[in-house]
């Protein structure tokens, strides 16, 4: 039987698990709305990719939308999956979810694959909703 302490446990890795599932989905399906829902509407996001997309800036989720829907047009996702098996605890109520992410270029076909870092925090949502939600407060990447 469960000890009352692991509850609280399986529910974070519960809605965790429903957010990198999101996030992959968002990829595999060119949806910049999926990771929109995801990116934090309190602040500023993060966001550095390296080459072939070179990007770096602070941006507001409305715009992150709009980069995204950029991307996901210029860049076909083929693969897409998460580096290791648990997101790694980063803080107290922070998690990074790591992924390996393959692309082509849609115009040249040229291939590229990088290794993303989503940083996810919980944030609580609507008062009468009383629960948390995992959301990305910002997103990097290196070239593999």
């Amino acid at each position: 039987m469960l000890s009352t302490a692991v509850y609280p446990l399986l529910l974070i890795l519960s809605l965790l698990s429903q957010t990198t599932r999101a996030i992959e989905r968002s990829f595999f399906q060119d949806d910049p709305a999926v990771l929109y829902s995801l990116i934090t509407h309190r602040d500023h996001v993060n966001i550095s990719l390296p080459e072939p997309v070179f990007f770096s800036d602070q941006m507001s989720s409305e715009q992150a939308f709009f980069f995204f829907r950029r991307l996901y047009r210029a860049f076909s996702t083929f693969e897409f999956y998460p580096d290791t098996e648990l997101p790694i605890l980063a803080q107290d109520r922070s998690f990074i979810f790591k992924a390996r992410w393959s692309f082509r270029n849609r115009t040249s076909n040229d291939q590229h694959v990088l290794q993303v870092f989503f940083y996810l925090t919980g944030e609580p949502g609507p008062p009468a909703d009383g629960r948390f939600y995992w959301k990305i407060t910002e997103i990097r990447a290196e070239k593999l």
